[in-house]
Formats: C-alpha cells, sequence, structure tokens
C-alpha cells in the first residue's frame, strides 16, 4: 500500500471514530451523569496506579517543588512553536486569526477576586499573602485548534483568569500589574505528560487526525487517552464547571502548589436544545453564558492544592493526577462574576488585545515544570504571531474598559 492510500484509510478510520464520538456526544445527557458517578473516580484511581506503576520511582530523589530540565526541551519547544503556527495558517485568515490554542472564545466577564482571611499561614504568599480584592477578567474558551460548533468540540473548556491591580515585581516585563491564572474542565491531568509528547501531539494536531497521537499503535498513549476520556463529556454551561491548573505552580519559595476553580453556584442554564438529533445552536455555550447572567451571579471557590510528595505528586509529569488523599484542596479566595452583559461585538474584539499567560505572575508564584517552562516562550510567541496577522496590539487592561 503506497503512502497516499495508506493516509487517506487513516483519515477515513480517524474520521469515521469522530462520527461515532459526535453521535455519543448529542446522547451523554441521558446517561453521563450516572455514568460519571459510578465510574469517574474509579476509573481514574485505576488509570493512576498504573501510570505511576509505569514511572516507578521517577522524580522520587526530587525536593518538594524542585525541578529537572530534560536537555530536549528546546527542541520540543521550537517543534511545537512551529506545527502550531502551521496549524494557525493552515486554519484562519489574516484579520481574523484566533488563538493556537484555548480558541474559541465563549465569552469574557467581569469579576471580582477575593482573598480569603482563614489560609493557613503556609499558604500565604504571593496574591495570596492578605486578604484583599482585585479586578478581573475571566475569559471561558473552547480548546482548538479549530472553532466548531459546540456540541462538535472536544468535550472540556478553559477558564482564563487575569488579575489587575497586583503590586510587586513580575516575570514578564510586557504586563506590569497582573496575575494571570489558566485552568481547564479536562480533569486534574494535562493532555500529555511532558513537551516531548505534545510535540507529536501538534503533528497529529495539524494533519487533523488528533486520535491516532493516542491511538498509534507504534507509539501509543493509551493511559492518557483513558484518563482524558473519563473527564471530557458533553459541555453545557462555562459558568457551572470545574477546571484545573494540570500543571504545578510556586506558592512561595520552596513550595508547590496546583490549583482549581470550582463553581459555588448550583443553579446556571444547562438546557441544550436540539437533541439528540436535532441542531443545537452554534454557540449554545456562549447563549446559555448570557441566560445565567441575565438572571444572576455566579460565584467560584479558587482552591489551592499544596505538594506533600515529590514522587506521586511530581513537577516535571503533567499526566499525574495529585491525589487528594495526601493533600486536600484548599479554599484560597471568592470569585465573584456579577450580572452582566458581555456579548457586544466591542467586548469580543478587547479579547483579541489580551495576552493570557501563566508566566504573568509574581515570582511566589513561578509556573514550574516542562510543560510550564515551554508556555513562557511558546505563549509569548504565538499571541504575537496572532496579533500581528491581525494587525492588532496587545493591551494590559485596568478592569476601567468601557464596551459600547
Amino acid at each position: 500500500m503506497n503512502m497516499t492510500i495508506k493516509n487517506r484509510v487513516l483519515k477515513a478510520i480517524h474520521n469515521f471514530l469522530i462520527l461515532l464520538l459526535r453521535i455519543e456526544r448529542r446522547l451523554e445527557p441521558w446517561f453521563r451523569p450516572q455514568w460519571d458517578y459510578l465510574f469517574r473516580e474509579p476509573g481514574s484511581r485505576l488509570i493512576q496506579f498504573l501510570i505511576n506503576r509505569r514511572r516507578k520511582n521517577k522524580d522520587s530523589d526530587l525536593e518538594l517543588a524542585e525541578e529537572r530540565f530534560d536537555p530536549d526541551e528546546e527542541e520540543s519547544l521550537n517543534k511545537i512553536i512551529d506545527l502550531m503556527m502551521d496549524q494557525m495558517r493552515g486554519r484562519f485568515k489574516p484579520g481574523g486569526y484566533e488563538r493556537g490554542g484555548n480558541t474559541k472564545t465563549h465569552g469574557i466577564v467581569r469579576a471580582t477576586i477575593t482573598i480569603r482571611d482563614d489560609l493557613p499561614e503556609h499558604c500565604r504568599k504571593g496574591i495570596f499573602a492578605n486578604p484583599r480584592s482585585y479586578p478581573a477578567y475571566i475569559r471561558y474558551s473552547g480548546p482548538g485548534p479549530n472553532v466548531p460548533a459546540d456540541i462538535n468540540d472536544v468535550g472540556f473548556m478553559s477558564m482564563a483568569m487575569k488579575i489587575m491591580g497586583v503590586p510587586g515585581e513580575k516575570l514578564m516585563s510586557e504586563e506590569k500589574l497582573t496575575q494571570d491564572f489558566i485552568a481547564t474542565s479536562g480533569g486534574a491531568t494535562f493532555v500529555t505528560p511532558n513537551t516531548r509528547e505534545n510535540a507529536k501531539l501538534q503533528y497529529w494536531s495539524l494533519v487533523d487526525m488528533t486520535l491516532y497521537y493516542f491511538l498509534n499503535p507504534k507509539d501509543s498513549h493509551l493511559l492518557d487517552f483513558f484518563m482524558q476520556s473519563l473527564w471530557t463529556a458533553t459541555q453545557y454551561n462555562p459558568l457551572g464547571q470545574r477546571y484545573w491548573s494540570c500543571t504545578p505552580y510556586l506558592l512561595g519559595e520552596g513550595q508547590a502548589m496546583m490549583y482549581s476553580f470550582v463553581p459555588k453556584t448550583k443553579e446556571v442554564e444547562r438546557h441544550i436544545p436540539g437533541l439528540p438529533f436535532g441542531t443545537p445552536p452554534f454557540n449554545y455555550l456562549r447563549e446559555n453564558m448570557i441566560k445565567t447572567l441575565n438572571e444572576k451571579d455566579v460565584e467560584f471557590d479558587l482552591m489551592i492544592q499544596v505538594q506533600t510528595d515529590p514522587h506521586l505528586m511530581p513537577i516535571e509529569d503533567s499526566s499525574v493526577r495529585w491525589p487528594e488523599k495526601l493533600s486536600s484542596f484548599i479554599p484560597a479566595a471568592t470569585i465573584h462574576i456579577p450580572r452582566q452583559k458581555f456579548d457586544s461585538d466591542a467586548q469580543f474584539e478587547f479579547s483579541k488585545r489580551l495576552k493570557m499567560n501563566p508566566w504573568h505572575c509574581l515570582p511566589e508564584h513561578r509556573p514550574l515544570g516542562n510543560i510550564n517552562r515551554a508556555r513562557f516562550r511558546m505563549y509569548y510567541e504565538l499571541s504575537r504571531f496572532r496579533q500581528e496577522m491581525n494587525e492588532t496590539t496587545h493591551l494590559e487592561p485596568t478592569g476601567n474598559e468601557v464596551f459600547d
């Protein structure tokens, strides 16, 4: 079989599997809640056991919050950036470039984050040091790299919060008074364990056969596939989902944390018109956000989890879920999203000028691990490329912006 025929066969199989997945997504509201209740946590624990068994004692010699650099990190990062830029060139036209990741904007909303006054002393580091409130913008988005109808998306979302008016030195000089927190709803683990594997994922994404990153018999990632499958699902409303950082960050010198946005508002709009076999609105997630924020305020808890075991809670392997039995999540702040109108064209244009980067941060919250080290240059170069292609400029917001 020549290469052209082989590629066509692989593409046909991939498209058939995606079709089956999309049919399943349309049926999930009738069975997925019960399935998750019975199998999600037991399944996650079993898969995590197998992942850790494969890892053996890797990184067990590291101290808490200690990093280990791989010699091929720069090579992997260069591949990722090149491949993602190629994806953007193939999917978008100048003036209409979207982000390479966290691509489809469901909405960007105003919020206030209030640091709690009952945090344990060892958690009072960086932005959590003093109980006070800050203005913030929160961008809810789909994973990308495409901008499909919501019902056809991958099955998880992102929540990126830019806190403003934060004093002190920052690790990226392009913004002076911001602290960014970025999280996804696809469970507590990242889609790839490290940048080396992420470069492979970006290749398969470029040729529009992403499933083969997981299913390639010559280089499979089945455990990661099963873990992601437990947590990706039909989405109902970005305002009613839990999000995880998936990668670690400093919590003061010598101490590492993961964080999570946990919804406090129990009742948000969840209806998806047209299921199972009709045509749901292209942007039903945005429409459900609009319906919710027309009627009520919404709140999240910002929770933090402190690393207590260098092996079972690793810095350099993002496929490992930090066990809550070793360290539970602690409520660190409350995020309040007031009722508001956020769907004007001006507000969506404003979102294109924003750069979300976890390195917009205080030194006390320096991103840790190879995925986060890659994000410093990757996010910077991809956002600069996107804004150049759109002939727009970067804006550091203040919270005083006015949208017509």
